[in-house]
């Protein structure tokens, strides 16, 4: 069994940044380090108005780090920022362990994360896009073969091999997953041929969106209270309570700052938010810093191109909300507790109203002996009433239903 490694965390506070924000990101850097199972030892801050060419800090808080690594026998160093390869290089130098940039940190909790092909070869491509420049400063890093944060993904002894050999590796990837991406644009054309309704769920990573996901569609996928504990896009179908089943996808948690290797990487895997007829934007509503939160996901949509895609901002946790909490969110809104079942039953019928939205509304005479038609438009369609015409021994229906569906032509049928 591998030890625990014994981590100090370093964060350079820029003068512009305010405190309460520069503490949140310090937290955060605390709860990614416990994700990739580091023991965090000691914390060192240093306030500054730019950083250091060099060695990122000032060289005084070099020396006071050294002497902090041999004090706590610290076996990792992690920055609160993303590293040149030079001060990479010069940090490894002076402090003679392993160091590492918050980057690195999120890019290793996606590798342990990663559990289908395409999420592993796109963890695995990002890695590589983020270490070929950097590779002459991490000799001392990826020769220490016992692994350990940083090191997981595309094998340590690899990693030391020449330049050519990581370009042939990227672009065999990229071959791979171009394949996977063009398998799942013909699956997400079949659903969209069908009309099926597509909901995608957002947010900051822990807001909770893997429990909403399993409660809503009663799917076993992992949940715990750990950042990024769900790394690859899940889809399932789910009914809403007119009973038309439309399908649910669970996405990848955003982060502050993601870094921009995996924002590419994972593009193809979050059109499935762009293609949404909803996006349902879920906020920890118990976290104090969860306007941020909400900005970051924005900005990521933003980044993705998504636009004119309706949402509902679903407030979860609410039986941990903060005492003055008040929503934020410009889109219609609703608070819930993932864990209450008449939470979940209202956030279903939120659902069915905001998707009525979208599209338009129907009513026919369907004679009794077209019970087929009756089931499909129960099964496609949201429907809000049918009632028995005793005179004309038909059924009065009335409903809502995707513009472009193929069953407008049937209820135009019956209304002709």
């Amino acid at each position: 069994m591998q030890d625990v490694e014994r981590v100090i965390l370093v964060g350079l506070h820029l003068s512009p940044v305010k405190e309460e924000r520069f503490h949140y990101s310090m937290e955060e850097l605390r709860s990614l380090t416990h994700t990739a199972g580091g023991t965090v030892v000691s914390t060192v801050v240093q306030k500054r108005d730019r950083k250091e060419a060099s060695t990122f800090i000032g060289k005084g808080k070099v020396h006071e780090l050294q002497v902090l690594v041999d004090e706590q026998e610290a076996t990792t160093v992690i920055f609160n920022d993303e590293l040149t390869p030079s001060q990479l290089r010069n940090l490894a130098n002076e402090l003679q362990v392993k160091v590492i940039d918050r980057t690195q940190l999120i890019l290793d909790i996606f590798a342990k994360r990663a559990q289908s092909r395409e999420g592993k070869l796109q963890v695995e491509l990002a890695q590589l896009e983020y270490l070929l420049p950097r590779l002459a400063g991490q000799g001392l890093n990826l020769s220490r073969q016992g692994g350990g944060i940083g090191t997981r993904g595309p094998g340590e002894t690899q990693l030391e091999t020449d330049r050519r050999h990581i370009r042939n590796r990227i672009d065999d990837i990229k071959r791979q997953l171009s394949s996977i991406v063009s398998h799942r644009e013909r699956y997400r054309e079949r659903r969209k041929r069908n009309q099926v309704p597509q909901l995608a769920l957002v947010g900051y990573t822990n807001a909770g969106k893997s429990t909403l996901f399993n409660r809503l569609t009663k799917a076993g996928t992992f949940e715990e209270n750990l950042l990024f504990a769900t790394l690859d896009p899940l889809t399932r179908k789910m009914k809403i309570p007119s009973g038309l089943e439309v399908i649910l996808t669970d996405t990848v948690g955003f982060i502050q700052d993601l870094p921009t290797t995996l924002v590419a990487a994972f593009r193809s895997t979050l059109e499935e938010v762009k293609e949404a007829d909803l996006i349902l934007h879920i906020v920890d509503s118990s976290n104090p810093d969860f306007e941020a939160h909400e900005k970051t996901v924005y900005e990521l949509l933003g980044e993705l191109d998504v636009k004119n895609v309706p949402m509902l901002t679903v407030y979860n946790k609410k039986d941990q909300q903060l005492v003055d909490f008040v929503p934020t969110s410009k889109t219609p809104s609703i608070q819930i507790s993932a864990f209450q079942e008449t939470d979940i039953e209202l956030l279903k019928q939120t659902i069915e109203k905001q998707l009525k939205e979208s599209m338009v509304p129907y009513s026919l005479l369907l004679p009794v002996t077209e019970g087929k038609v009756m089931a499909q438009l129960k099964n496609e369609s949201i429907v809000v009433e049918v009632l028995f015409d005793e005179q004309e021994q038909k059924y009065r229906m009335k409903g809502y239903m995707a513009k472009q569906h193929p069953l407008q032509s049937v209820v135009k049928n019956y209304n002709d």
